[in-house]
C-alpha cells in the first residue's frame, strides 16, 4: 500500500534529495494521516457514546489531536519546502522541526486533558454497556494505526523527515492507548469490572510520554547535534581519498533542515606543493562533495611539513606521548620553530567533549611534562579544543 501511494501521488519519487520531492512526500503523508485520523475519531466517539466509555472517547480525541498534528505537519512541510530568499539565505528547512515541536506540545496537552478527565471517572464511575461491535472497531483501529506507524517510519527514513518520524512514534503510542481501551471493554464485558477510569489514566500517560519523546527528538537538531558517525566517516574518507590531501580534521556540519546542510573541514596538504595546485584540488573536492552528499562543503587548507626529518621526528614524539597519556586525545596543525637553545612546538590538542576543565588541564600539563622530559629544549604552545564530530 505504501509503495502504491508513493508511486501514485509522488512525482519523481526516487529523487529524495530534491526539496520539491520531499515536499510531495510530506504532503501525501499528511493527507493520509488527516483522513485516517478523522475516520478513527468519528468511529471511536460513536463507540464511546454507545458504551459510555471515557477511555474509548479519550482515545478518539487523541485521534482528533493526531489529525490536527497532521495538518500542522502538512503546513510545516509546505513551508519548509520554500526556497531560500533574501531574509533566509539558508532556506526554510528548520520550519519542519518547529512543526514537529508544535505537534509534540499538542500531544502532551491532549494527554494531560485526558488524565484529568480519567481521574474524575475513577472517583465518579459511570455505568458502561458492552457491545461486541465496539471491540471490533477498536481492533480495526489498532490495525490502521500499526499501518500508519510503519507508513510514516518508512517514508521518514527515506526522506529524513523529523515530522514523519515523530508521527510514526505517536502512532505506536496510539496503538497502546487503543489496546488499553479495548482491554477495558473486554474486562467489563467478561467480569463486569469497571476499570474505565484507570485505563483512561494509562492511556493519558502513554499519550504524554509520546509527546515528550517527540519533543526531545525535534529539539536536538534545533539546538545542534553532532554529525552522524557514519556520515562523518564518509565525508572525511572522501576528502582524504584525493591525491595531494594528507589528512583532515575539524569537520563541522551545520543543519538547516533535512537535506539542507553546510559543512567545513580542514584538509592537510604538503607545504612544498605549489599553492595553486593544492587550491585546484580543494576546489574540485568542494564541487564533487556537493554532488555526492548534497552538502555545501567549505575546505580550509592546512600546509603540513612532509620532508623535514626533524619536524617529523618531533611530531612522532608528540604522537607517542599522547598515546601513553590518553589515546583519546589527538593533535593537529603541528609546527616547529627550532633555535639554538630552544625548540617551539606549536599544535592543537583535541579533547573528547565530555572531559571537564580540570581533566583537560591535568592532561595538558602531563603532556607538557613528558615532552620536556624527553627534550628539555622543548617549549610547547598548545591550543586546546573539543571535537565537533566523532573520534577517529
Amino acid at each position: 500500500m505504501t509503495e502504491f501511494l508513493v508511486r501514485r501521488f509522488v512525482r519523481d519519487y526516487d529523487n529524495t534529495d530534491d526539496a520539491q520531492v520531499r515536499t510531495r512526500y510530506g504532503l501525501m503523508a499528511s493527507t493520509v494521516g488527516i483522513c485516517c485520523n478523522i475516520i478513527l475519531f468519528c468511529a471511536k466517539i460513536l463507540v464511546g457514546l454507545m458504551v459510555n466509555s471515557i477511555s474509548v472517547m479519550a482515545d478518539g480525541f487523541n485521534n482528533l489531536s493526531d489529525a490536527a498534528s497532521s495538518i500542522i505537519g502538512f503546513v510545516g512541510v509546505k513551508m519548509a519546502g520554500k526556497p531560500a530568499d533574501e531574509e533566509h539565505p539558508f532556506g526554510h528547512g528548520r520550519l519542519e522541526y518547529i512543526a514537529a515541536f508544535i505537534v509534540a506540545f499538542l500531544v502532551i496537552e491532549v494527554g494531560f486533558s485526558l488524565f484529568k478527565t480519567s481521574l474524575g471517572k475513577i472517583f465518579h464511575p459511570e455505568e458502561m454497556v458492552f457491545k461486541g461491535i465496539s471491540v471490533f472497531i477498536l481492533l480495526l483501529s489498532v490495525c490502521i494505526k500499526l499501518w500508519l506507524a510503519a507508513f510514516n517510519r518508512k517514508l521518514g527514513k527515506r526522506i529524513q523527515s523529523a515530522v514523519m518520524k515523530a508521527t510514526a512514534a505517536d502512532s505506536l503510542g496510539d496503538v497502546a492507548a487503543t489496546t488499553a481501551a479495548m482491554v477495558s471493554l473486554l474486562v467489563y464485558g467478561i467480569w463486569g469490572l469497571n476499570i474505565d477510569g484507570i485505563v483512561g489514566i494509562m492511556v493519558s500517560l502513554v499519550v504524554m510520554w509520546a509527546g515528550v519523546s517527540i519533543a526531545k527528538d525535534t529539539l536536538a537538531p534545533l539546538i545542534g547535534e553532532p554529525i552522524d558517525p557514519r556520515l562523518y566517516g564518509e565525508i572525511t574518507g572522501f576528502v582524504e581519498s584525493y591525491e595531494g590531501i594528507i589528512g583532515s580534521h575539524d569537520l563541522i556540519v551545520h543543519n538547516y533542515g533535512p537535506s539542507r546542510s553546510m559543512a567545513s573541514i580542514h584538509a592537510e596538504v604538503p607545504n612544498d606543493v605549489n599553492v595553486d595546485d593544492s587550491h585546484e584540488v580543494i576546489d574540485r573536492i568542494e564541487r564533487e562533495a556537493l554532488k555526492k552528499f548534497g552538502i555545501f562543503l567549505v575546505i580550509h587548507m592546512d600546509p603540513v611539513e612532509t620532508n623535514n626529518s626533524r619536524v617529523m621526528e618531533f611530531g612522532c614524539m608528540v604522537e607517542n606521548v599522547l598515546k601513553e597519556v590518553d589515546a583519546r586525545v589527538s593533535f593537529h596543525d603541528f609546527r616547529m620553530v627550532e633555535g639554538r637553545s630552544r625548540i617551539n612546538l606549536i599544535f592543537d590538542l583535541v579533547f573528547p567533549r565530555e572531559y571537564d576543565t580540570e581533566k583537560r588541564e591535568w592532561l595538558k600539563e602531563e603532556i607538557e611534562r613528558r615532552i620536556t622530559e624527553a627534550d628539555k629544549r622543548c617549549c610547547l604552545v598548545i591550543t586546546a579544543e573539543s571535537g565537533f564530530g566523532v573520534e577517529k
